[in-house]
């Protein structure tokens, strides 16, 4: 189906060997010309030993997170589609040939799986479901909404995507932040329903919903003040600017009864904190233009890796004819 393309099928691990053997086969039979590979994070069980053995390329990352483990992974692997896919076993193989013919006939550079768990399954289970659905709408609502499932490990990227994306997360938020990557350059991202089953027996889940639930939380708060700065401190401003002003009312109010001003402290305070709100506005406008700079590198570096729309016009186009000979050559 996809004979002309690379695809490369991306699975971080850490200790799923009751898992990991399923998964390399199921993408192996689902995407027959990819290739798997399994990048093991530090695992004590036999994680590598099976990957190994169903036909995956295993590679290794030191440094413990998920967010380390995509980062390395982006940064190694050349290829012209990728899938990525959580090796714990929840997510379907068969459904990866949709998210990748999805990812050609709408010309995106993201095709997020969006979960959805059988009526009998206890595989997403409600804590998680809210919490999904709680964070994915903060960041709805303040970079876009164009995602459904923003948490889903299951995803198909293109090669300018993978490419340009900086990967500054460490664990569990790489999600997030693989999510405001195509949202905020204005990327095209398409999603698609998918089947997401309990873990097999014998497998255990390395997520700690409130913990790193707060971490993504705390990843969303950075996100929007290192990506919607003007907002932030805008607002910080406008709110500074309300407690100088409740704070002079008074002191106008007592000035133009008695021409006096005698609170000198509550003076003297109310300007101080209209200085900060006028400092905070400053501030907001200057990281607000180093922002605009920043967006407009990465929307360069984007376009500086060929899309397979303009690489297979590029196959398809006619060789150059050769100019003809001048006159008295052969």
């Amino acid at each position: 189906m996809f004979d002309e393309l690379e695809i490369a099928v991306l699975v971080p691990c850490y200790n799923e060997e009751a898992a990991v053997g399923a998964v390399v086969r199921d993408f192996r039979a689902a995407l027959p010309g990819a290739t798997v590979y399994v990048y093991d994070n530090n695992s004590t069980d036999r994680t590598t030993d099976i990957a190994r053995s169903e036909g995956a390329v295993v590679r290794n990352e030191r440094l413990q997170g998920k967010g380390n483990v995509v980062r390395r992974m982006f940064a190694d692997i050349d290829a012209d589609v990728y899938v990525m896919v959580d090796g714990d076993g929840t997510y379907d193989a068969s459904s990866a040939p949709k998210l990748v013919q999805v990812l050609l006939d709408q010309a995106a550079d993201m095709v997020n799986a969006v979960r959805e768990a059988g009526e009998d399954d206890e595989a997403y289970r409600f804590g998680h479901v809210f919490g999904n659905r709680m964070l994915t709408g903060m960041v709805a609502r303040i970079f876009g909404d164009q995602v459904e499932d923003m948490l889903s490990g299951y995803r198909a990227f293109s090669r300018r995507f993978v490419k340009s994306f900086p990967a500054l997360s460490s664990g569990f938020e790489i999600e997030t932040e693989l999510t405001v990557h195509g949202l905020e350059l204005g990327l095209p991202v398409a999603e698609v329903h998918a089947p997401y089953r309990d873990r097999p027996a014998g497998s255990s889940s390395k997520l700690n919903t409130v913990r790193d639930g707060l971490r993504i939380l705390v990843a969303i708060v950075r996100l929007f003040m290192r990506e919607r700065p003007l907002r932030v401190y805008g607002a910080v401003c406008v709110g500074l600017a309300a407690v100088s002003i409740g704070l002079a009312i008074p002191l106008f109010v007592t000035y133009a009864e008695t021409g006096l001003v005698p609170r000198f402290p509550s003076a003297i305070l109310s300007s101080a904190i209209m200085l900060l709100a006028f400092l905070s506005l400053t501030a907001g406008l200057i990281l607000d233009t180093v922002t605009h700079g920043r967006r407009e590198s990465r929307r360069l570096a984007y376009l500086q890796i060929p899309g397979l729309d303009s690489r297979r016009l590029e196959s398809e186009r006619p060789p150059a004819e050769s100019p003809p000979g001048l006159p008295g050559q052969t």
